[in-house]
């Protein structure tokens, strides 16, 4: 398999676009207006678990707007890739919901947090792509030392 293919600002405004509209989607279902009523078990508990996870899910776009914001700036030149690597690193995933909680949410509630999960996940492994174009890699020569090196030994 090859080289992955770098980030383009293509890439990157296409995906902005998809974040702008996931994070629209997740702001009017996490709307607290009637959503309740719709939840089963205990009210206090059903409450509890339907703020957290809008607080999870919007964290979660949140981060990667951010991310994409910093690399739509480095792609018009108002962020050096200096600022971009030391600025631009996309947070870790936030913590997976109780499934006791996350089950007390109505189906199509899931299915969005479930796509903002995978979402998610896409940005992070453009950022592990882009962040592992950095780092430093031993040359060819010294590789093929290192392989020689361990070949000799193993006789």
């Amino acid at each position: 398999m090859g080289e992955p293919a770098d980030i383009s600002p293509a890439i990157v405004d296409a995906l902005y676009g998809d974040a702008l509209a996931l994070a629209d989607e997740a702001r009017a279902a996490f709307d607290l207006s009637g959503r309740l009523d719709a939840l089963s078990g205990d009210p206090q508990v059903a409450r509890i678990a339907l703020s957290c996870e809008a607080l999870r899910t919007t964290t979660r776009m949140m981060h990667a707007l951010a991310w994409l914001l910093n690399h739509r700036a480095y792609f018009a030149g108002e962020l050096s890739e200096f600022q971009l690597r030391r600025h631009g690193r996309l947070p870790p995933a936030q913590p997976e919901s109780e499934p006791e909680h996350f089950a007390l949410l109505p189906l199509p509630l899931q299915d969005l947090v479930l796509r903002t999960r995978r979402f998610y996940a896409r940005i992070e492994r453009l950022d592990q792509a882009w962040q592992s174009r950095f780092t430093m890699q031993p040359a060819a020569v010294h590789r093929l030392r290192q392989r020689l090196g361990q070949a000799v030994q193993g006789l």
